[in-house]
């Protein structure tokens, strides 16, 4: 039980490890629309559920152990029976290191989860913003085209001897220039409002990778001290078996 909850851990750290990457969020985008992952996400939410309650469950199950354990020297005099309180000092060090963990295990899976979140978000919003702003850029270059056909038919007419009857004629053009301004100023305060949305995404992406890297080296520490422990503990029961 202790292999799987650290190959959970293991696993969870390399997902974690994989969505830092400073890949393009294009990319991810593009994978995240696979049919493979549409398929994941269609069953995430129940598999994520699952994943929690496992998790939930085997920290309830290490709590239980430690408590077991804990006072276990208090209760019953071990004083003439050494072997029996090495053993039972293993058990609660191995409930303490199940806990240890699973509580990790269960912590780095919301993190996980919140910054897939956050890397769709922040391709959506990218790809948003390529659109704005191609439709804004289209929007101009008609604007200026409308303005200078519109100029050149003046020129046009004014050498040509003929006087533009043109009221309607230049109240339409203004009308349609002003329609064109009020799209795209239209198009640019989307674009704004998409850039803030933008900035906030990466700077909630960027608290959590930091946040994620924190907890993989404290629980990096973590390992190192129960490789350590787990010397200690196993070295002199090998001795009493030889």
């Amino acid at each position: 039980m202790s292999r799987g909850r650290a190959g959970g851990a293991r696993g969870t750290r390399a997902g974690g490890c994989l969505f830092l990457q400073p890949f393009c969020f294009h990319r991810w985008q593009k994978i995240f629309k696979s049919r493979l992952v549409e398929l994941v996400v269609t069953y995430g939410n129940t598999f994520f559920v699952v994943l929690i309650v496992i998790l939930v469950l085997l920290v309830i199950d290490a709590v239980r152990e430690i408590r077991k354990y804990d006072d276990v020297t208090e209760k019953v005099n071990l004083q003439n029976n050494p072997g029996a309180v090495e053993h039972f000092h293993m058990k609660l060090f191995r409930a303490q290191r199940n806990l240890y963990i699973a509580g990790f295990s269960l912590l780095l899976s919301f993190l996980l989860r919140r910054l897939v979140t956050l890397i769709s978000q922040q391709a959506t919003l990218l790809a948003s913003n390529e659109a704005f702003k191609k439709q804004a850029e289209s929007a101009s270059e008609a604007a200026k085209k409308y303005m200078e056909e519109n100029d050149q038919l003046k020129k046009e007419a004014a050498v040509g001897g003929v006087k533009l009857d043109g009221r309607d004629a230049e109240e339409k053009v203004e009308e349609e220039n002003r329609s064109l301004k009020a799209d795209l100023k239209k198009l640019k305060d989307e674009l704004d409002i998409n850039k803030q949305k933008l900035e906030k995404a990466e700077n909630e992406a960027l608290a959590m990778r930091k946040q994620s890297e924190g907890l993989t080296k404290e629980y990096d520490r973590l390992l190192e001290e129960h490789a350590k422990l787990q010397a200690a503990v196993d070295g002199p029961t090998d001795k009493k078996e030889e």
